[in-house]
């Protein structure tokens, strides 16, 4: 598929998504898959500030576990934190020639198998609410016309994350990103018991539920309450019994 086609059902499918039975850890997660995809990023994590200003990460391109450790142990440091900062993208080609003053988490991404990490700041008006990070893993440079993609991607995220309520004040605002934080956390919470019932990996796990809510058009933060207060679903259908 020609990379306009990738780009062109990417803003379909996320548009669809934003429409029918909303679900925003869904959204977020599917977001970051697509930006994977249109940017060929190898790995893409998206942060929210909570209400002291410090960015936490609520979606990622993968659930495996080592990534997103790696993605929440570097949400205080290097061009995420300065796009946050400073609501500019921020773009690192090739960390190993130079890590902008950021030694650490240079050595972190490094020993992570990535080189090059580009940040673009989630902006709703004026403000910064958030930001989204492209991991790769050779040496990669944003050009001007691919970041202005990666931005309009990344605002579909903000679109996306205020839709519901029509947010326009700074006290709605926060109370919708903490709602996505709480919604996190039940999720993690939920794959980690369903991938306990049925031994599998959380990774695993997360996509068995994701497809399940998706079959029976239920909102996947709904299937994880169940799941994570003890209420039985039938685990067959969730994750098929293998005779």
């Amino acid at each position: 598929m020609a990379g306009q086609d990738i780009l062109v059902e990417a803003f379909v499918d996320l548009t669809e998504t934003m429409v029918v039975n909303f679900d925003l850890v869904e959204f977020l997660h599917e977001l970051t898959v697509r930006c994977s995809q249109v940017l060929d990023a190898d790995a893409v994590g998206l942060m929210l500030a909570d209400h002291r200003g410090q960015l936490k990460l609520i979606a990622a391109s993968s659930e495996q576990p080592h990534l997103l450790d790696f993605l929440r142990g570097n949400a205080d440091d290097g061009p995420g934190l300065v796009a946050f900062q400073t609501g500019e993208v921020v773009v690192c080609p090739d960390l190993a020639l130079d890590d902008q003053g950021w030694p650490g988490f240079s050595d972190q991404v490094n020993d992570a198998g990535f080189r090059a990490v580009h940040a673009v700041p989630m902006r709703l008006h004026a403000e910064i609410v958030g930001v989204v990070s492209l991991f790769y893993r050779s040496p990669t440079d944003l050009p001007p016309a691919t970041a202005r993609t990666a931005q309009a991607l990344v605002d579909v995220a903000t679109v996306g994350l205020v839709q519901q309520r029509g947010i326009r004040e700074r006290q709605v605002l926060a109370e919708q990103v903490q709602s996505a934080f709480d919604d996190r956390v039940l999720v993690e919470l939920a794959k980690g018991v369903l991938a306990e019932r049925l031994h599998i990996g959380v990774d695993e796990a997360f996509e068995a539920m994701r497809h399940h809510a998706a079959a029976s058009d239920r909102r996947l933060t709904d299937l994880a309450l169940r799941l994570a207060v003890a209420v039985d679903e039938p685990l067959d259908i969730i994750w098929p019994i293998r005779r």
